[in-house]
């Protein structure tokens, strides 16, 4: 598969229930302290090298950002590292909590 998909929340969430997804939250350190989706790993461009070397390639990579915009980017960019099964969450973090506040850590 080439490029990613583009994801509601409550479909993200039905992977994420399957228990084999990642969560690549992008935005910044304060926003992902005041909430982020449960076991998403804030990912950064000090950290990125580290997350490659360590994620799955072949499992599903979803990526979190604030509104939905800047996921697209970086969802697009994993992708082209070889990431077979990425996603962009529409919406962002901010539709996730409204949409799935139960998989939400605050």
């Amino acid at each position: 598969m080439s490029g990613f998909k583009r994801i509601s929340p409550a479909d993200a969430k039905v992977i994420l229930e399957q228990g084999n997804a990642k969560v690549a939250d992008i935005r910044d350190v304060m926003s992902f302290q005041a909430g982020h989706i449960r076991d998403a790993i804030r990912v950064d461009n000090d950290n990125l090298p580290e997350f490659m070397a360590a994620a799955s390639k072949e499992l599903p990579l979803l990526v979190c950002c604030y509104h939905g915009n800047s996921s697209q980017g970086a969802a697009q960019f994993f992708s082209e590292q070889g990431f077979s099964d990425v996603y962009s969450i529409d919406g962002g973090y901010e539709m996730w909590k409204m949409v799935a506040p139960d998989w939400c850590n605050r």
